[in-house]
């Protein structure tokens, strides 16, 4: 079934909440809901409810299921892809769950998994702040730091599909590196993400330092980072350190990958330009001229849709 009439079912999957839309085969997000993932309920009842809320999005809309050409889903977690079996997604508690086949059972539908890194990646590629350009590279600056890789068009997965883990680059010097969740040291995901950064501002905060970050009763990023735009000396410097290493992350993957430009997502982005323009510096510095020369660092234009555009987006690009 191949029709100008066709439209693809998103679904990003998080341990939280579950997002769904409906795109058009031009990346258009035509339709969107969510709902809570409850985990704590198993699996079952998770595959289960992206079923009723597939069928749902559609029944909502003004279109027609016959008009579903697929579903895709991205999935916080190693995937194995061609197989559609979700190895290990920490955050959803899950261990070798066949998700393709469970939908494809319940649905009818075809159905393709990847990563939600990957997945926001794409949807950027498709109508994001990647349109038009071959050669990306995405950062999702969020609780942790996830990244995806966009080669010749192509979502580049390596050879056992962990290709983009961005976050556990090793870019922070041994003296002042701690350990990342991954087990390694100095990963960027320790200063870059807002788990990083909320931790940099309670070390701070511990230490003594004269800030208005004492003053609050629960530290967030949002904080650290509002906090830095009024013009604070010690959240500046902590959201110039998570830049710094961002930015010299980038450096590393340039002289490798080549990409023409770089997107950052994720919540921690909404910093805008207090935290890219620190990171242009630290790329300029850290990357020979002919790696840097027309590379552009960027905020993600879809924020929190691009997981649903890109999940959609696999069915025709991934």
């Amino acid at each position: 079934m191949s029709n100008e009439n066709e439209i693809f079912v998103g679904v990003d999957l998080g341990g939280t909440s579950i997002k769904i839309g409906l795109c058009d085969k031009n990346g258009r997000l035509l339709h969107k809901m969510e709902g809570p993932t409850e985990t704590e309920r198993g699996v079952d009842h998770v595959i289960d409810t992206i079923a009723v809320y597939a069928r749902r999005i559609v029944a909502d809309s003004y279109l027609s299921w016959d008009q579903v050409a697929g579903i895709g889903i991205g999935i916080p977690g190693f995937t194995d892809i061609p197989d559609g079996i979700v190895i290990l997604a920490p955050n959803l508690h899950w261990h070798n769950v066949p998700v393709r086949g469970m939908l494809e059972e319940k649905l009818g539908k075809k159905v393709v998994i990847d990563n939600d890194a990957n997945a926001a990646a794409l949807g950027e590629l498709w109508s994001g702040a990647g349109k038009d350009i071959d050669n990306v590279v995405c950062y999702t600056l969020g609780t942790g730091v996830g990244g995806g890789i966009i080669v010749n068009g192509k979502i580049y997965r390596g050879f056992s599909g962990v290709a983009g883990e961005l976050g556990h680059m090793q870019v922070v010097p041994d003296l002042e590196a701690i350990q990342c969740g991954c087990g390694q040291m100095g990963c960027l995901e320790t200063v870059a993400s807002a788990t990083g950064i909320i931790r940099m501002a309670r070390d701070a905060v511990e230490r003594g330092e004269h800030t208005p970050l004492s003053l609050l009763d629960r530290l967030s990023a949002k904080n650290v980072l509002d906090t830095a735009k009024s013009g604070d000396e010690v959240a500046l410097r902590i959201v110039n350190r998570a830049a710094r290493y961002l930015g010299k992350s980038m450096a590393l993957i340039a002289v490798v990958i080549n990409p023409q430009r770089f997107i950052v997502g994720g919540g921690v982005s909404l910093a805008g330009e207090i935290l890219l323009q620190p990171a242009r510096e630290a790329f300029e510095q850290f990357t020979p001229e002919p790696a840097r020369e027309g590379v552009e660092i960027v905020t993600a234009l879809l924020g929190n849709d691009a997981g649903m555009v890109g999940a959609a987006g696999l069915l025709l690009k991934g």
